[in-house]
């Protein structure tokens, strides 16, 4: 029977998904919530994301919801997947995370991406362009350099400085150089285009360059997985947000997740039909021992440290199945 190296870590990022019926209120208390369950399950972070403007995504200000969820918990590491640096200046993140370190020390990861507002609607309430993802090395060093007092701005962040609050590098094209480069940790998905991701993760390992923040290359791949009592149910679980991608990629909005079966029910355009099927492959889904057998080939051809779950679907109590079946598999240590 395949195991899963007992080495390897197990988190989650929750990216707090409106459902059908329900209220973008309750989408981040649910978050707080699952935070909760998966402490007393043994995942080692959770981490929130960055979303603006987008109907199906409560989750605008991950670090204001990375203090609810740290306020909430007691032992789990808590994080953002994470806050994206273009859209804010690097003295104000620096800030944000001071302050959730020196509220809840030894507990805060800074995870930090380069994309830029969704839309150009977005792009423009945040005065913001896509160009401006290109200064993101400079922006990421700039942050950097307000924990260290090396800031070239002569500015002391308060109270960040002096503070260490461990930065991961999001990898999305340029990503992995420019993590490798920094000498930071960092994460890289997903399961879909595992051969992308691997090479992404060779050149990582390449190119990294020892830092104060990192003295070796540190991996996280992160991805889809859903576990269920068998393949059928498992795959119900992915349902909603397949549908919801492929729903934003026809019709330009990212709308809430509805359930399963309405899904199956829908006549689709045969495009919309062709997103959908796409989105439901690649994943890692099925019983606990399928999942443990994929998961132990992605985990020894990536020699990643860690696992980060990205699964979103319209059934929380389905999804909470998941990850307890999934701390089944990983031999998580329950609180």
């Amino acid at each position: 029977m395949t195991t899963v190296p007992d080495t390897v870590r197990f988190s989650v990022l929750d990216r707090s998904r409106t459902r059908e019926g329900s209220t973008a209120a309750q989408a981040l208390r649910d978050t707080v919530t699952l935070a909760q369950d998966l402490e007393r399950l043994g995942y080692h972070r959770v981490w929130v994301s960055e979303h603006h403007g987008v109907p199906g995504v409560a989750g605008s200000a991950p670090t204001v919801l990375a203090a609810a969820v740290a306020a909430a918990t007691r032992t789990i590491r808590v994080g953002t997947g994470g806050v994206m640096l273009p859209n804010h200046q690097p003295l104000v993140v620096a800030e944000q995370f001071g302050v959730l370190e020196s509220l809840f020390p030894g507990r805060i990861d800074m995870g930090l991406g380069r994309s830029v507002g969704f839309t150009d609607g977005v792009r423009r309430a945040l005065g913001r362009d896509k160009d401006d993802a290109d200064d993101f090395a400079a922006q990421l060093d700039e942050l950097l350099a307000f924990f260290t007092g090396t800031s070239a701005t002569r500015v002391h962040a308060r109270p960040s400085e002096g503070l260490t609050v461990p930065p991961f590098v999001l990898a999305m094209g340029e990503g992995a150089t420019i993590a490798a480069r920094a000498g930071l940790p960092m994460v890289i998905g997903d399961f879909r285009n595992r051969s992308k991701m691997l090479r992404g993760i060779d050149r990582y390992r390449a190119e990294f360059r020892p830092s104060p923040w990192a003295a070796e290359p540190y991996v996280v791949i992160s991805g889809t997985v859903a576990v269920a009592g068998s393949e059928p149910e498992a795959r119900r679980l992915i349902v909603p947000e397949a549908w919801s991608a492929a729903h934003s990629r026809t019709h330009g909005t990212f709308p809430p997740l509805p359930p399963a079966e309405r899904i199956t029910a829908l006549d689709m355009t045969p495009k919309e039909r062709e997103l959908y099927d796409s989105g439901l492959h690649g994943h890692i889904v099925g019983t606990e021992q399928q999942v443990a057998d994929e998961l132990a080939a992605v985990i020894k051809d990536s020699g990643a440290q860690e696992v980060l779950v990205t699964t979103s679907t319209y059934d929380r109590e389905g999804l909470l199945e998941s990850y307890r079946r999934l701390a089944r598999v990983a031999r998580l240590a329950p609180a």
